[in-house]
């Protein structure tokens, strides 16, 4: 007789119950062992993260261990349990690795292949691999959600999802049961069904409880021209900023109107060609329909211009704005200034905030992190097997992705969602400026230092004190040559790339399934033909789940939650002429008090870290067993560490420290 050790490692179940039924049984390449029940006495050791061994005795030697078929008895009660990974010692020493990562449940059989990479045209059990992206496409099937949004999980609920992608317990998120409590926590339940606020100073009221050192700088600076600008650079939305060198056609702006905020001598045409001017400009907001789902408050949104200047002092200044975009100049298309009344000029920024926070969260947040990285979680889960090198380089990046996103279309952002209890886009706004969004998303404006230069803030002596931008080079780089060096690893020219039939079946899922509703000059790849075109691609996919998600969601209550500077909605229609609005007008605009209570409920909810949080470049589950991969995590590592060390030096000297993409506060993957 032959024995062959095998240890099993359990985890995320705190304990397994009528385990006797799981089997497994060891396929050689000789010959296969016959099915073995895991004794009671074994199953009795199954607990959070154990090992355990059990004897497979044989006659004959069954040759290399290539695969292990994992599976459970049907039973009349239905339970599951969480593997890890498998050993597997010969009778010779010889040892085999199966990672597994994976629930089992009911009685389906899972089969594990060794911890050896392979590509598909390198692989010897090509059988194997269709099958199992053939059942995996059976279980991730693609549904468009929205129209003209990206495609989704074909899942009407949390628990539709496959074990695999749901939340585990101690992760189960209930939207309801987070903002109420974030509400009782933030001590804002007297608040809820009250009206408008007096003041300004009585925001306060609701602030010192829920105040951080980031928010208070905010609560107090807020109003001031230069922090107004400061956020376009380092606040939740530091992506709308663009170098201004012609004035829009509908903007009323004159030279006349900026001469006095010009510090330079400069005329504005000068400015303009000195490249001194920015623009914030929200199109993307002509024509959205407000929220119209309480017939007793009326709201209302706008699409305003914001012409920025930097000054002599490298500060950026807000010296124009207009809120409408009316063809023809004259009344509607007011460009207010700095040098008008303190309540014009306050009620225009606030106007500008409101839509910049509006364009955040549907824009920037919900759209171009989390449901962009959806798309890629789909398709990595429907065209890349288990043993492919690209599916374990990006399984930590997509964990707990589509779980977030089903339980958001589930209770968030659906018909009647919470999203519609504070925010003026509620209702059929979403989908409208979703649906906008859309048309202009490149896969080129995913790529970081691309954006950078499509906007013109790539110049770090032209625009300085840019830290989002300065920050996220730094990461992007390290995640490019982390990528860089696993890609060398496993593709030894481009024809292997373009060899490669599941990775061009993955770019060919996102191009033409989740990505469908772009426009064709959007130009999503539909192939990858070269090893630098391969790397590009991952390190978007990985970027986008990781360091652009960390930077406009986890500094959303730290710039949010004082109300005047980010309103969630308005309740009067924007000024269309000068000198008529006074304080009351001001706080009869901003949020009520039930509103206003929601939005910080919100903003405080989606800020936290989750308990375990898995910050880049942390892989616990041992996916890669090769020592070549193991070498270059390492090294990614310690490039990760050296940023976290520039930027953690370079906060010490700020008022205001901006770490919103220091690595070790971002989290590996869309979780939150």
């Amino acid at each position: 007789m032959f024995t062959y050790t095998v240890s099993v490692t359990t985890g995320k179940q705190e304990f397994a119950e009528t385990v006797n039924e799981i089997y497994l049984t060891l396929v050689g390449t000789e010959r296969s062992s016959d099915r073995t029940l895991l004794d009671k006495s074994v199953v009795d050791h199954f607990t959070r993260g154990s090992v355990v061994s059990v004897e497979i005795r044989v006659k004959e030697v069954l040759g290399d261990i290539v695969l292990v078929k994992l599976g459970k008895e049907k039973i009349l009660i239905s339970d599951k349990w969480f593997c890890r990974c498998i050993s597997v010692t010969t009778p010779s020493g010889d040892s085999f690795e199966f990672p597994c990562y994976r629930w089992i449940d009911k009685e389906k059989e899972v089969v594990l292949r060794d911890g050896k990479d392979r590509l598909p045209q390198d692989d010897n059990m090509k059988e194997y691999r269709r099958m199992e992206l053939e059942s995996r496409q059976l279980l991730f099937r693609w549904k468009e959600w929205r129209p003209g949004f990206p495609l989704s999980i074909d899942a009407s609920s949390s628990n539709d999802l496959h074990l695999d992608i749901q939340f585990e317990a101690a992760k189960s998120v209930d939207f309801s049961l987070n903002y109420i409590t974030a509400i009782r926590n933030l001590g804002l339940n007297k608040f809820l069904k009250l009206s408008s606020w007096k003041d300004i100073a009585d925001f306060e009221k609701i602030f010192v409880k829920i105040k951080n050192s980031e928010s208070e700088y905010v609560m107090q600076n807020w109003n001031k021209d230069y922090f107004f600008g400061y956020q376009f650079l380092n606040g939740s939305n530091p992506v709308i900023i663009s170098k201004c060198l012609n004035l829009p056609d509908k903007f009323a702006v004159t030279q006349e109107m900026v001469e006095g905020s010009l510090d330079r001598g400069l005329t504005l045409q000068e400015e303009l060609k000195a490249g001194n001017i920015y623009i914030a400009d929200y199109a993307i907001m002509e024509g959205v329909q407000a929220n119209a789902t309480d017939p007793d408050t009326k709201q209302y949104l706008a699409a305003p211009f914001c012409l920025l200047y930097k000054n002599s002092q490298n500060e950026i200044l807000p010296i124009a704005i207009q809120l409408s975009r009316q063809t023809t100049v004259g009344v509607g298309n007011t460009v207010f200034l700095p040098s008008d009344n303190q309540f014009d000029w306050m009620l225009a920024k606030m106007w500008v905030k409101y839509t910049d926070f509006t364009v955040h969260q549907l824009v920037t947040h919900l759209l171009r992190t989390h449901l962009i990285s959806e798309v890629f979680a789909i398709a990595m889960y429907r065209q890349l097997a288990a043993v492919h090198p690209v599916f374990k380089l990006l399984i930590p990046h997509i964990r707990f992705t589509i779980a977030i996103n089903t339980a958001a279309r589930e209770k968030l952002i659906c018909k009647s969602g919470l999203f519609e209890k504070a925010n003026g886009t509620g209702g059929n706004g979403i989908v409208e400026v979703i649906q906008k969004a859309m048309k202009t998303l490149t896969y080129k404006s995913l790529c970081f230092p691309e954006a950078m230069k499509a906007r013109g803030v790539d110049n770090k002596e032209d625009l300085p004190n840019y830290y989002y931008r300065d920050d996220g080079m730094m990461v992007w780089e390290a995640v490019k040559s982390f990528v860089s060096d696993v890609v060398k690893i496993y593709y030894s020219s481009d024809e292997t790339v373009q060899e490669d039939k599941e990775i061009q079946a993955f770019v060919q899922d996102v191009c033409f399934s989740g990505m469908k509703n772009s426009p064709k000059e959007c130009e999503f790849p539909n192939s990858l033909k070269t090893r630098e075109q391969l790397v590009e691609y991952l390190t978007v996919v990985i970027f986008t789940a990781s360091a652009q998600h960390a930077a406009v969601n986890f500094g959303q209550y730290d710039w949010f939650s004082w109300i005047p500077n980010s309103p969630c909605t308005m309740r009067k229609p924007p000024p269309t002429q000068k000198g008529q609005v006074d304080m009351k007008y001001i706080m009869e605009s901003l949020p009520d008090r039930g509103r206003s209570s929601w939005h910080l409920g919100a903003v405080w909810a989606l800020s936290q870290y989750q308990d375990e949080e898995l910050f880049l470049g942390v892989y616990p589950d041992k996916y890669f067993t090769e020592q070549s991969v193991i070498e270059a995590t390492k090294t990614f590592r310690k490039k990760l560490f050296e940023v976290t060390n520039i930027i953690k030096s370079r906060n010490e000297k700020l008022k205001l420290p901006y770490w919103y993409l220091s690595p070790d506060r971002i989290p590996n993957s869309v979780a939150i």
